[in-house]
């Protein structure tokens, strides 16, 4: 039988680091808004006599083996559930850029969650859906909540904030940034900001007013001054803000100023859902 699910991105409208956990991440507080940018992963399950996954894709550059997200939520969903049984072929059509800050790799593990649980009869509850996406990394739950989000602790305790739908294009440059990067960067600078930026971003949703200069990324002050790419963007697109640990920028208008030779992606939107079964 086969089954689509369509994975969006993320983008942060707001990262700020509260401290640093006692398992090594750092704890946060984030809002973060899926956005109208999709994943498309095509799931042929059949019984099989043993376990099997075998995975192919759009994008020659990610590996599509065991070190795959996908290959991992497959496996953390069928040890949960005791199903074993079964070969899994999956087509990942990769439209979100990696290393990008744009929670491709969670939103397809996401998904891919979704669509196991809808395939087996719904055997575990979202609860535990949760639990499994916590497991397996720090926004998942986001991109199985949806929508607009508030993300604390290490990104896995998420919380409704009210939706509200803004346009946004995006830039990125051909160079990546991973999130350990990004949070080693951070934890090796010597004066850290306290902005206290997340809750007035959350009441000015409410009040339905004006965000934009309440846009705000910790980890962009870390990572800001080693890379001039990054420096190019917000150069030409000075209310930009980068997503996550980058190197994605956003902006909250139908068009972003362009470099040559980065990524582009424009007329974009805010979407109230998350992953989704089409």
């Amino acid at each position: 039988m086969q089954i689509k699910v369509k994975t969006p991105a993320k983008i942060n409208l707001t990262l700020e680091i509260t401290g640093k956990r006692e398992d090594g991440f750092h704890e946060l507080k984030s809002i973060m808004q899926m956005i109208s940018l999709y994943d498309y992963l095509t799931f042929d399950i059949d019984k099989s006599e043993s376990f099997e996954v075998n995975l192919s894709g759009s994008n020659p550059k990610i590996p599509y083996d065991e070190r795959n997200i996908v290959y991992k939520a497959i496996k953390l969903f069928t040890d949960k559930t005791n199903i074993s049984c079964c070969k899994f072929n999956v087509y990942i059509e990769k439209n979100i850029p990696s290393e990008a800050g744009l929670a491709g790799g969670s939103s397809n593990a996401a998904g891919t969650f979704l669509v196991l649980n809808e395939y087996f009869n719904n055997p575990l509850t979202k609860k535990e859906l949760h639990e499994l996406c916590s497991k397996l990394g720090s926004d998942l739950n986001v991109c199985l909540e949806g929508g607009c989000t508030l993300a604390t602790g290490r990104g896995e305790i998420v919380e409704p904030v009210i939706f509200r739908e803004y346009p946004v294009s995006l830039i990125k440059p051909q160079v990546g940034i991973s999130a350990k990067e990004g949070y080693q960067k951070y934890a090796q600078m010597p004066h850290k900001q306290v902005k206290n930026i997340t809750e007035k971003m959350i009441e000015c949703l409410k009040e339905n007013k004006d965000i934009k200069s309440l846009l705000y990324n910790d980890l962009e002050q870390a990572v800001f001054p080693y890379y001039e790419d990054l420096q190019k963007i917000k150069k030409l697109n000075p209310n930009s803000i980068m997503s996550g640990s980058g190197s994605t920028y956003f902006v909250l208008e139908e068009k972003i100023n362009p470099v040559e030779n980065f990524w582009i992606k424009n007329n974009l939107r805010t979407i109230s859902t998350g992953c989704e079964i089409m």
